[in-house]
């Protein structure tokens, strides 16, 4: 703040002091995850608000230990800042439900990303051990929820005439967890570049011979020979 002025996005200091209380050392909870992908998170109505959670498997569960965090409740001026502190268990619980929820195909019971919560904090040998039959069942929701997406992926592969831009990471990645390493759309598309239609000038992938737009048919496509036209 420069004479009496504050910069645009600057906040007012806070006129009552923020009194942080003591962590309760044994409120602690652990994230574990078989999601081969890195998870980072971040919340910014919490302190701590940062969560980042390793790429994990079957084999080797990633494991995020969290503790309690807390937020801020202001009355007036002439009143302390109020601490409202959060449990470890709902920390976490925010945590995989933020990431999940929204996610193509995921349904939060069935069909998910494989991460789940347990009470306290464990070693992997310990989680392998103590709770194996949760991780069992946290696969099968994680593979019905690849068996999803792969589905969509088919669906927008046969929609879009071969379109790579339409099939996500997790689509690839799911493809490859359930060993169905034949599927078409699995190939690195980065080497292919998209080339524009002689008919109607939009973007199509040259490995096909109709444009997906226009469904002009380019004769000078290996594939046109294959093509069978219904007459009449």
């Amino acid at each position: 703040m420069t004479g009496g002025f504050r910069q645009v996005g600057e906040f007012p200091a806070p006129r009552q002091p923020i009194i942080r209380s003591l962590r309760n050392p044994i409120d602690k909870s652990t994230i574990a995850s078989i999601f081969p992908k890195e998870i980072h998170e971040r919340k910014f109505t919490i302190e701590p608000g940062v969560f980042n959670i390793g790429a994990g498997s079957l084999e080797q569960p990633a494991l995020l230990t969290v503790g309690g965090s807390s937020w801020w409740k202001s009355f007036d001026e002439d009143q302390p800042v109020l601490e409202i502190p959060v449990s470890s268990v709902a920390v976490a619980e925010s945590v995989i439900k933020d990431y999940c929820n929204g996610m193509l195909g995921c349904d939060m019971s069935g069909a998910m990303p494989g991460l789940f919560l347990v009470l306290g904090e464990v070693s992997s040998l310990e989680l392998k051990m103590k709770y194996a039959a949760k991780i069992e069942e946290v696969k099968i929701k994680q593979d019905n929820w690849f068996k999803i997406l792969v589905r969509i992926a088919d669906s927008l592969w046969a929609r879009s005439n071969g379109n790579p831009l339409t099939i996500s990471d997790e689509m690839r990645l799911g493809a490859k967890m359930l060993n169905m390493n034949d599927k078409e759309w699995l190939l690195d598309f980065n080497i292919v570049e998209m080339v524009k239609c002689i008919a109607c000038g939009s973007l199509k992938n040259p490995l096909y011979p109709v444009c997906p737009q226009c469904h002009n048919v380019d004769m000078t496509n290996p594939r046109a020979k294959d093509l069978k036209f219904v007459t009449g």
